[in-house]
């Protein structure tokens, strides 16, 4: 699904819960988690592969959400200012631990319909290494360019579109096995 992707629900209501929340209304506040932590998680799952580091990611991007709420000014829609701090969280998060574990015993159930996902493909998603694991995330399923991925990263936009091409050749592999 791509950023893009995400329903909005661009009513009166949803921009009268980011005012009131912008106020400091903490119950309007809770609506607004209410309606984004299932995607918010699933973007930290996804980059992460790890479900207590993706609940931990969630919780610290609606931390900053609520920190930050004065910044946002509604040039954009607010799922998309959400979604752009959940994944430089992650990838923060993401960064800090690259030597991350794939706990493959333990899968994480997710969402089959909002991920557009079938089980096997992200348990084979969640094999890849760490970095290529990353790139293919957000290029193929967040709809990233290799330019913005590679500054979100760190790395050579060559590096980003080398690892993607590792990603996609790994997932046939293991697809072809199956």
């Amino acid at each position: 699904m791509l950023r893009s992707d995400y329903p909005e629900q661009r009513t009166h209501d949803m921009d009268e819960l980011v005012c009131l929340s912008q106020q400091g209304d903490r119950s309007a506040f809770r609506q607004l988690y209410q309606q984004y932590c299932g995607r918010v998680y699933a973007i930290c799952l996804r980059l992460l592969a790890d479900r207590n580091k993706a609940e931990d990611a969630c919780q610290e991007v609606f931390v900053k959400v609520w920190q930050q709420l004065s910044l946002f000014r509604g040039d954009s829609l607010f799922s998309t200012w959400l979604h752009s701090i959940a994944t430089r969280t992650a990838i923060d998060l993401w960064r800090q631990d690259k030597l991350l574990r794939l706990a493959t015993e333990d899968m994480p159930e997710l969402a089959g319909a909002e991920l557009g996902q079938s089980r096997e493909l992200e348990q084979l998603i969640l094999r890849l290494p760490h970095q290529a694991r990353a790139v293919f995330v957000l290029f193929a399923l967040e709809g990233y360019q290799h330019q913005e991925i590679a500054q979100l990263l760190g790395i050579a936009e060559g590096s980003s579109k080398s690892q993607y091409h590792r990603a996609r050749q790994l997932l046939r592999e293991w697809l072809d096995e199956n």
